[in-house]
């Protein structure tokens, strides 16, 4: 005789179906939500990255866009792989779910051990632009994000006015 291998389908198995595509559904929303933060940051946010040093932080930009696509296609591919009830599906589904999971532990702790790191580097390097490349040739970019800057902010200069005293630009005869 050979075997019958029938489905059976109760109430358990559907809730945990629904639950999944549900929570795959959020995991998608996230997804979007990162990459969002990141087109947005690479969108209005560019100008501000210009007067960083390093291009660590622009690259991370384009990790946020990298990060939640992946993210968006794991959640489609656990959505495809409940309701297609497909075994190697779920498998891929957790694989892409761990590396994901520990990819964010590795990012939470190296934007806790970086935090202090940028906010000084942001702080010594604003000064440095400001009086190096402000209002200097071939550096309209560095101008401008520092005129919007202090204009968002309603401040001037890195930490005070007195920044402003070691500028190029401030000594020429540019700035009367």
């Amino acid at each position: 005789m050979g075997e019958f291998n029938e489905k059976k389908t109760t109430c358990g198995t559907v809730c945990l179906k629904y639950l999944l595509f549900t929570y795959n559904c959020c995991f998608w929303l996230a997804g979007l939500a990162v990459m969002a933060v990141g087109i947005w940051t690479l969108a209005l946010k560019s100008d501000y990255i210009s007067l960083l040093a390093s291009g660590t932080y622009l690259a991370t930009a384009y990790i946020l866009v990298v990060a939640g696509t992946v993210v968006m296609v794991t959640g489609v591919l656990g959505c495809c792989a409940t309701f297609k009830e497909r075994r190697n599906l779920l498998r891929l589904y957790f694989i892409l779910l761990l590396i994901i999971f520990l990819l964010e532990i590795i990012a939470g702790i190296l934007a806790y051990a970086y935090y202090q790191q940028l906010n000084t580097e942001l702080k010594e390097n604003l000064k440095d632009t400001m009086t190096k490349r402000y209002h200097q040739p071939g550096h309209e970019a560095v101008t401008s994000a520092v005129d919007q800057l202090q204009q968002e902010f309603h401040c001037c200069g890195s930490n005070n006015s007195q920044d402003w005293r070691d500028s190029e630009w401030i000594r020429s005869q540019e700035a009367g």
